[in-house]
């Protein structure tokens, strides 16, 4: 248990992280953990980009593609559970470190796999790290970030992801058709070099740090960032406010649904479930979905899948600007219900051609993203720093489940005949779910995390 001192000392370093401007420091910080999250982003996107070329080099029959894309999808789900633990034991950046490490390696082994057997067995090792990564990332970001711009602050580096996304896609449209899947996967394997310089260029979280009751460890870290920021603003830092609210929790992991917090953790349940359902249910199949219904050549089917990227990344973007202002809630419940109009849309018009499902599934992914980057934001804010990475990565065994069930679902649809307004149609209605599931979320704007969870 926390004691009096303890509570008073991790307000102090939560109050002076809370004044300092930004600075390069920040900018450095972001730029180092958002390499990782790009790589990580890219990575993920890679059996997608492949999926079309696999299915003729090796013969795939619908159940065997699907077992390529959703393989990693079962590797995140775990490796988002382990990652959430660690995360909360051996600390934030030790964690990002040991997942970006596994992605890379597992990569290299991808490329070198000659059977969808073997490819999908390193594509599960390769979502160990990757389903790890991610949320903690977050929640490390989260932690240094100020109350008041947090939402910016936050969604800004989360534009990473959806730019590594797009970069796998516009990658492939020239490698894939020249070099071959293979060599994605090659260039998919640099991350272990960020793996090996991340703990030398990142400070561990001053608020983790307390948290684990390593005082001085986290008053050495705190003193350096200041500092840096100090010097690097070159004007005296604004005294820290006198008091900050304590957080109240032991760091047990059933604490995650006990009290408010089983609220909030069935909330971010369901809202992760959701988006990434629908986000992959589209994304995975997108590609070979312009090939082999529309019957358009592997680089306009990429193209095509790259435009999708391309406005999901400005959708996060335009969240980034007005979460601060909005809200959470609002920015949530309202990119669901564009979601649910974009695909009724789609369904209605029957998806007739490539490019009207281009179009849409384009305005879709505007939506979506600014939903996946909002969640990135909104799940460490819920949790106190003992149990935050567990508390974000138990979203993201959600996500992960979404991710499998989607693809999965949108497979079966098209395996058995079915139709391509089926296929929107049910996403729309699981979006519709989301949209109302929103509407109970717990507002966090311009709190602290301390507040929040005091």
């Amino acid at each position: 248990m926390t004691t009096v001192a303890g509570k008073q000392a991790i307000g102090s370093i939560a109050a002076r992280l809370e004044r300092l401007p930004h600075s390069r420091w920040h900018v450095k910080v972001r730029f180092l953990i958002g390499a990782v999250t790009f790589f990580e982003a890219f990575d993920q996107l890679l059996a997608a980009s492949a999926l079309p070329v696999l299915m003729k080099e090796w013969h795939l029959s619908t159940g065997q593609a699907t077992l390529a894309v959703t393989s990693a999808s079962i590797g995140m789900l775990l490796g988002a559970l382990a990652a959430g633990w660690l995360g909360d034991r051996i600390g934030r950046v030790r964690t990002v470190a040991l997942g970006v490490g596994v992605t890379g390696l597992a990569s290299l082994a991808v490329a070198f796999s000659g059977s969808i057997e073997t490819f999908s067995l390193f594509r599960f090792v390769q979502g160990l790290g990757i389903g790890g990564v991610v949320p903690v990332a977050a929640t490390y970001i989260n932690e240094i970030a100020r109350s008041d711009k947090r939402g910016r602050f936050v969604l800004l580096y989360e534009m990473i992801f959806p730019a590594g996304l797009a970069a796998a896609t516009l990658v492939a449209v020239w490698v894939v058709p020249h070099f071959g899947w293979r060599a994605m996967f090659l260039i998919g394997t640099v991350p272990v070099l960020l793996a090996a310089a991340l703990p030398r260029q990142v400070a561990e979280s001053p608020r983790w740090l307390m948290a684990r009751g390593r005082t001085q460890e986290a008053e050495e870290v705190i003193a350096r960032i200041e500092a840096e920021v100090a010097r690097s603003t070159a004007e005296a830092l604004p005294a820290p406010a006198a008091n900050l609210s304590d957080e109240t929790s032991h760091g047990r992991l059933s604490d995650l649904f006990r009290g408010r917090y089983l609220r909030r953790t069935v909330v971010l349940s369901g809202l992760w479930f959701v988006a990434y359902y629908v986000n992959h249910g589209i994304s995975t199949w997108l590609p070979s979905l312009y090939t082999k219904t529309f019957g358009l050549d592997l680089t306009t089917a990429l193209v095509y899948t790259l435009l999708s990227n391309v406005t999901g990344l400005l959708g996060t973007l335009v969240v980034a600007l007005l979460i601060d202002r909005i809200g959470r809630r609002p920015a949530l419940v309202g990119a669901l219900v564009g979601t649910v109009l974009s695909l009724g849309v789609l369904a209605l018009a029957g998806a007739t051609s490539g490019g009207q499902v281009a179009v849409f599934a384009s305005c879709t992914t505007f939506f979506l993203y600014a939903i996946n980057a909002g969640l990135y934001l909104y799940s460490p804010e819920l949790y106190p720093t003992s149990n935050r990475a567990r508390g974000a990565a138990f979203g993201g065994v959600w996500n992960r489940l979404g991710v499998i069930l989607g693809p999965v679902t949108v497979g079966a649809i098209i395996g058995a005949g079915g139709s391509l307004t089926l296929v929107f149609l049910q996403l729309a209605v699981v979006a519709a779910v989301g949209a109302a599931i929103a509407c109970f979320a717990v507002e966090t704007k311009g709190r602290t995390l301390e507040e929040l969870n005091a």
